[in-house]
């Protein structure tokens, strides 16, 4: 049966966007997996470290004359690296923190991104399907004036889709914060068709994969 990587970031447990609509997408794919299996990390509630010396220095030096410091740091990212070659799908919730990903994410793939292996020109998971859940309580939206702004979702496909060769889709619901915001009040609407329409899309992406994997 199909593997299903699931990670978070938000720091936010409750009232998280992001979280709110991958647990749809996870519960959509869990009913038509039943069998399955869901790798889970929550990125914010068990952070990992950031990349290291010792990480990045491990790879050059034979295993057997690694420092303990190496050692632990490889094992980690082997870890990690072989969580994500195992997925047949990986689903990501980011929300946009200061107009790009949130730190845990971020260390995440820094730990995941080993050149010659998940990066380079043969991608050890490259073709895996990603969907990711970029919420924010703006819109930086085609023709917004902050879309120059927007660093989650252009990052994101240039690292995991021109780097790790996966096949990137996004769902994004904006505008989280207009119930929050007096000067969004006016927003409220649009807001609520973007939160119901990213549900819908979670469902829908979610079904649609696990067809696609079944066949």
């Amino acid at each position: 049966m199909a593997t299903l990587l699931h990670l978070d970031s938000s720091a936010l447990f409750e009232g998280s966007t992001s979280r709110d609509i991958t647990a749809a997408f996870r519960k959509a794919w869990e009913e038509q997996h039943p069998e399955g299996t869901v790798v889970y990390r929550d990125l914010a509630a068990a952070p990992l470290p950031h990349i290291s010396g010792a990480a990045i220095t491990a790879g050059f030096v034979d295993e057997a004359d690694r420092s303990p410091e190496q050692k632990a740091a490889a094992a980690l990212r082997l870890e990690l690296v072989e969580e994500l070659e195992r997925a047949d799908a990986v689903l990501i919730g980011a929300p946009m923190y200061n107009f790009t990903i949130p730190s845990s994410l971020k260390a995440w793939l820094d730990q995941v991104i080993i050149m010659g292996r998940t990066g380079g020109d043969t991608p050890s998971a490259a073709g895996t399907p990603v969907t990711v859940v970029t919420s924010r309580g703006g819109s930086y939206a085609p023709g917004t004036p902050r879309e120059g702004f927007e660093f989650v979702t252009t990052y994101l496909e240039k690292v995991l889709g021109g780097m790790l060769g996966l096949e990137v889709d996004f769902i994004i619901p904006e505008l989280t914060l207009a119930r929050a915001v007096p000067a969004m009040a006016d927003l409220v609407d649009k807001s609520d068709a973007s939160r119901a329409k990213a549900y819908e899309d979670a469902a829908a992406k979610a079904k649609a994969l696990a067809t696609r994997l079944a066949a």
